[in-house]
């Protein structure tokens, strides 16, 4: 198995082993804040919430290949991110809007408002079955 983390100060995102060997960058390039990560092993898709000067959410393969932007009108502090494996959605929610949203995971359409909050601050998002959790800092 392999774990993906993301590099706040150098803006990378990097994998490695479970035991920390074979530790490398996979995406180095136009990141810009890097802040949150969900990775499907199935599909072999990696998602990203970025908070720089664009916000965006981002997908790649797991190799770091094919990136693209998902969104990126809409959103100013995507925080959490969390992937729904049954219903093939992706999850974030945004600390600046106070909202929880989703997107088709594949082709980032359909997106909707799932929660909406007032004086939230959305820190992060998990998703399983049919309930979705998430943090207020």
């Amino acid at each position: 198995g392999n774990i993906y983390w993301t590099d706040h100060g150098f803006n990378l995102i990097e994998v490695s082993r479970l035991n920390g060997s074979f530790r490398y960058v996979i995406i180095s390039q136009g990141l810009d804040q890097p802040r949150s990560i969900a990775v499907h092993p199935e599909k072999g898709y990696l998602f990203w919430t970025e908070w720089g000067q664009t916000p965006c959410i981002g997908k790649a393969h797991l190799d770091g290949s094919e990136k693209v932007v998902l969104v990126s009108l809409g959103i100013v502090w995507p925080n959490g991110i969390s992937i729904d494996y049954e219903e093939n959605k992706l999850y974030w929610c945004d600390a600046r809007t106070d909202k929880i949203e989703r997107i088709d995971l594949e082709s980032g359409g359909n997106r909707e408002i799932v929660l909406s909050g007032s004086n939230v601050d959305m820190f992060s998002v998990a998703v399983f079955g049919a309930y979705i959790y998430w943090s207020d800092r």
